[in-house]
């Protein structure tokens, strides 16, 4: 169905040094040294917690556009709320959809606060019509952190690091973002570009998606069909996991392909990501990996992977979101 591999994770949440755990550690670092992208079933999260989730997302998109739109993500210097259709760009061209974007529940800092990257941080903007979507949304988040922290717990043990070696940056907290998305069906003469061409900016990022097709992962120079499997979600890297082991770990690039039925497309991006203040040098592989490492750089000298996860975050927000950089990072120069 698929060249993505689908992987269990639950023997090594049950027991990360049995040789059960050992295996899945093993298997996982090949699928993100091959194709970048796996499927991840066993993790613990209940399967009514997605359905619940993604019947949150449908009764959004299902409020009146001026609803929503009380909810722009242009309010938010934390880069929180709605962008309507069209609004947010990559590579320079218009993404067709509409997304909500939600962090932890955070107070804003000063408006001057320096590092900008501090301004990261802040309070969601949740519709008021729809009481249950906050702790509907954050419950699900709580569970994919604990998911996002054994997956990268395995990671570690599969590049022979120790199993806590990246969990400082996680612990006690950490600065996740999610992203809820909706991909309107194509209408004719419309472009079929969901979301365009790239590589994630972070560490590690799981997507929850419905049935109605559209994600593609590109592997050996063709874009490959990734469809929804019950109870498993897709695992992906970015770029400074990438940079971090010099390329033995992939940030694959990845499109979604607007629909071309009658039914819109709904996904959730959970982006697994470090503290702000985090830093992510480079990871000492062992001989037999190093020799398989690729470089991990990224090769468009204006586009440089920041170590700092603020820094690296805060580059592509205000690439995406040229209204919210106009109005809280004025001051900002690159």
């Amino acid at each position: 169905m698929t060249r993505i591999p689908v992987l269990d994770i639950s023997a090594f949440r049950a027991d990360p040094t049995s040789a059960e755990g050992r295996a899945f550690a093993n298997d996982l670092r090949e699928a993100c040294h091959g194709p970048g992208f796996a499927y991840i079933t066993g993790h613990g999260v209940d399967r009514s917690r997605d359905l619940e989730l993604l019947a949150a997302a449908r009764s959004f998109f299902a409020l009146p556009a001026e609803e929503r739109e009380l909810l722009a993500i242009v309010n938010s210097a934390a880069f929180r709320g709605y962008t309507v259709l069209g609004d947010e760009r990559t590579a320079g061209a218009a993404d067709w959809r509409d997304q909500l974007d939600v962090g932890p529940e955070q107070a804003a800092p000063a408006a001057d606060s320096l590092p900008l990257w501090r301004r990261l941080r802040g309070p969601n903007q949740w519709p008021a019509s729809l009481p249950t979507m906050q702790p509907t949304v954050l419950d699900w988040m709580a569970g994919l952190e604990s998911l996002g922290l054994d997956a990268l717990r395995a990671l570690a043990l599969g590049l022979g690091q120790a199993i806590d070696h990246f969990d400082a940056g996680f612990l006690p907290e950490s600065d996740v973002h999610l992203k809820i998305i909706r991909y309107p069906a194509r209408a004719p003469g419309r472009p079929s570009q969901g979301v365009g061409r790239h590589h994630d900016s972070g560490l590690l990022t799981f997507i929850l998606q419905d049935a109605v097709g559209g994600l593609q992962v590109e592997i050996d120079g063709e874009f490959v069909d990734v469809p929804a499997i019950d109870g498993a979600y897709i695992m992906n890297l970015g770029e400074m996991l990438q940079r971090a082991t010099d390329g033995y770990l992939r940030a694959t690039p990845h499109r979604v392909v607007s629909p071309s039925g009658v039914d819109d497309r709904i996904s959730v991006a959970f982006f697994f990501n470090p503290r702000f203040e985090a830093r992510f040098g480079s990871v000492e592989l062992p001989p037999l990996l190093r020799e398989q490492a690729r470089g991990g750089d990224n090769t468009n000298p204006d586009d440089p992977v920041h170590t700092l996860f603020g820094e690296n975050n805060l580059k592509i927000r205000l690439r995406s979101h040229p209204d919210v950089a106009r109005r809280h990072y004025s001051d900002f120069s690159a």
